[in-house]
């Protein structure tokens, strides 16, 4: 995988920026805030192979916030502050040492968005137990949180688990056909799988909801990060010749190269969904044009409606530039979820009673309705696809974005009840 330096270089500057804010001490009172700050921890990856831009999307949502907060008059007469700690993502021993570091710090709550050794990053922070919320998005670790409820009571995922994106994809292929808006070439479904246990994940339950929904499983082709080369796959898929594609990965960058290189040598009129990862910035920067087209999803987004609107509009007032549509809302969100949390208990020191403030209420935001009052501790997912956690409305849960690249924006087209616009034909 080629290494976007030049996103690593803004990601160590605004890291840099926020760490100093919680600098110097003792703490100084600015503004007429009391004199000890409420601190937010965020384990920030700053210099990983991968991970890079969702954490620094994560970081500049959260940044918004506490802007908008401290203008407001802070929590509870106190000013908010972030304390960034460098993470290394891919390493269990990295995970944990970022976690320490704020428990050191004595931090009053952590967020960030997700790490591949999740397990190893909230076993240290059960003694402690200061709120964690993050986007993990990982069925596996909330399976986890579920089996041992007392342990991990302080541990939330912001967002719906992974296994909806495999259960949800016939619903949203069989939407597009019935409507009109997408004449398959057939009815098979080719899955493109990487082999991270996430995307594994993803697989085994597309698999699972195949065979009772009105397509068939085509074939099944491995890659491994970081792909180097789409040409073999190009012509497995040629060679396969299903109507729809999963490809089931989530570099941004690898999905750009994937775009060019399609063009160049596509199947005519094949449904290409790409898995997330097109909803950080760098993939419109790096794709441009031959992005058009290609459909994408996510189950942690930044709606297109009147609050979603006016978040992105602040956002990219804040931050100019190509805006990523997950992390920067999810940030967002539970900065001011801690903050209404903080204020409900009236001390964010008292742990327990802010977790089951945050366990037990619904929080509505820019990235919709987030409940995690179930034993996964985890967002309820829209629409219902059969499959706890789900919701049966939208108000009653976080809303699945499926989105395709149009004009060299992001355009949502399903669900139909937040959609901005229809699914066009993919120009190949």
């Amino acid at each position: 995988m080629t290494i976007n330096k030049q996103r690593r270089k803004v990601i160590k500057s605004v890291a840099a920026g926020a760490a100093a804010s919680t600098l110097p001490l003792p703490f100084i009172s600015r503004s007429g805030f009391a004199s000890d700050p409420i601190v937010l921890g965020m384990p920030i990856a700053q210099s990983t192979a991968g991970g890079v831009a969702d954490h620094l999307d994560h970081l500049q949502g959260a940044i918004l916030a506490q802007e908008e907060i401290n203008a407001a008059g802070g929590i509870l007469g106190r000013e908010l502050k972030l304390k960034v700690v460098d993470i290394d993502i891919f390493s269990p021993e990295g995970c944990q040492t970022a976690m320490h570091k704020l428990v050191d710090e004595k931090v009053h709550a952590m967020t960030t968005p997700f790490t591949l050794a999740p397990i190893p990053t909230i076993d240290a922070t059960v003694k402690y137990k200061a709120p964690l919320l993050w986007g993990v998005t990982q069925r596996n670790y909330t399976n986890h949180v579920a089996a041992h409820p007392d342990k991990y009571s302080h541990c939330f995922q912001t967002d719906p688990s992974e296994v909806h994106y495999g259960y949800t994809f016939p619903i949203f292929l069989k939407d597009m056909k019935d409507r009109g808006l997408w004449t398959p070439n057939n009815n098979g479904i080719h899955i493109v799988q990487e082999q991270i246990a996430y995307c594994q994940t993803i697989s085994r339950t597309l698999q699972e909801a195949i065979p009772a929904s009105d397509f068939e499983l085509a074939g099944i082709t491995d890659i491994q990060f970081p792909v180097q080369n789409w040409e073999p796959v190009i012509q497995e898929i040629k060679r396969i010749g299903a109507g729809a594609v999963m490809l089931d990965h989530w570099v941004a960058a690898e999905y750009a190269a994937f775009c060019k290189q399609w063009r160049a040598d596509p199947l005519e009129n094949t449904l290409i969904y790409m898995q997330y990862g097109p909803s950080q910035p760098e993939f419109l920067d790096l794709a441009g044009p031959a992005a058009e087209g290609f459909v994408w999803s996510t189950v942690l987004g930044v709606y297109a409606d009147e609050m979603g609107t006016a978040f992105r509009e602040k956002y990219k007032k804040r931050w100019p530039g190509t805006m990523g549509l997950c992390y920067t809302g999810n940030a967002y969100d539970t900065a001011y979820f801690l903050k209404q949390a903080w204020e409900h208990v009236g001390d964010p020191n008292k742990f327990e009673q802010v977790c089951d403030y945050v366990r037990t209420t619904k929080y509505r935001g820019v990235c919709g309705l987030l409940d995690m009052n179930n034993k996964w501790q985890e967002g309820a997912h829209y629409p219902d696809d059969g499959h706890p956690v789900t919701a049966k409305s939208l108000e009653d849960g976080m809303g699945q974005l499926y989105v395709q690249v149009q004009n060299v924006e992001h355009k949502i087209v399903y669900p139909d009840v937040l959609k901005e616009s229809e699914l066009r034909p993919f120009g190949w």
